[in-house]
């Protein structure tokens, strides 16, 4: 079922997508370099389909019906996160159905910038513990930590060992962080694979503990990182703190298939809409669903 038929069936205005990736062109394109070498790492090859210039993603994007996304954008290294930052707030200002996203690497400064970022307008952060290499506990990181935690400012973190494992990736560190700062909002990025039932532990303790429902599920992932069957229940339980992500436009198949495993779970429509829409549209503020084409916040793209 084609995305935008598949939020029109559930009565919903739009999907929310917490986990798509806009940024500076140059460093995209690094991006789809790594993910086109990327075959020898995870063991398949990692076609990129939606390989194309900005204003393209965007309309396709849109064309499926996602009402409010994110520009998931993070440094590898030190130096970066604030040149990011910046690319940001602007991309934010000419894109208003995106949520403005900022970044940060546990650098001197760190806190100065993420101030900034925070009083620029910014509604998400981005860290990326695998690629950046960094133990999201460091030292430098704890005042950023209570910093988001005040502001109530969700933090999408890729701190999973999948699809392969970092220095600092797993539960561990981030259980450390939590333990320190219990009301930093944290989504746990692509449900935390391999280590589903950890992560989920880990939001069965935290409140403000959420996931984002990237790539797991697939037929991709499921033939190298399978989600276990015996955590169905659990998710299910869940059910008010998972967030549809996706991975868009790195994702290896069609946009649709994320929306169709998820459905393949049996979890109920009630179960998905709060996934693609209604937990997200709470977490952000975004206007109430209506049903089918009803009215949204305003800046907020509204599919007819």
């Amino acid at each position: 079922m084609p995305p935008l038929e598949f939020a029109r069936r559930l009565g919903l205005p739009g999907l929310i997508d917490v986990h798509t990736h806009f940024m500076p062109e140059r460093v995209l394109t690094k991006v789809w370099e790594y993910f086109d070498a990327v075959g020898p790492l995870v063991g398949r090859e990692w076609p990129i389909t939606y390989r194309m210039a900005e204003e393209q993603r965007l309309a396709v994007l849109r064309g499926f019906g996602v009402r409010a996304f994110t520009a998931m954008l993070y440094p590898h290294k030190p130096d970066m996160a604030a040149w990011l930052n910046g690319w940001a707030v602007d991309f934010a200002r000419r894109t208003p159905d995106c949520l403005h996203t900022a970044t940060l690497f546990p650098e001197p400064g760190v806190e100065g910038y993420v101030r900034a970022a925070v009083e620029s307008g910014a509604r998400v952060f981005k860290s990326h513990v695998q690629v950046g290499g960094y133990d999201p506990a460091d030292p430098l990181l704890d005042p950023v930590w209570g910093l988001l935690a005040e502001a109530r400012l969700p933090v999408v973190m890729h701190c999973g060992s999948g699809p392969a494992p970092g220095k600092h990736t797993g539960p561990e560190p981030v259980a450390r962080v939590l333990a320190r700062h219990p009301r930093l909002r944290l989504i746990v990025a692509h449900m935390g694979m391999p280590e589903y039932a950890d992560f989920f532990a880990l939001a069965e303790t935290y409140d403000e503990v959420r996931l984002d429902t990237t790539m797991a599920f697939t037929d991709y992932m499921e033939r190298f990182v399978p989600f276990p069957v015996g955590e169905l229940g659990r998710l299910r339980d869940l059910g008010d703190r998972v967030l549809l992500g996706s991975d868009f436009p790195n994702l290896p198949y069609p946009y649709g298939h994320q929306l169709a495993v998820l459905e393949r779970l049996g979890l109920g429509d009630d179960w998905l809409r709060a996934v693609c829409h209604d937990n997200a549209a709470r977490l952000f503020g975004i206007g109430a669903r209506t049903g089918s084409g009803g009215e949204v916040s305003q800046g907020i793209h509204r599919f007819p």
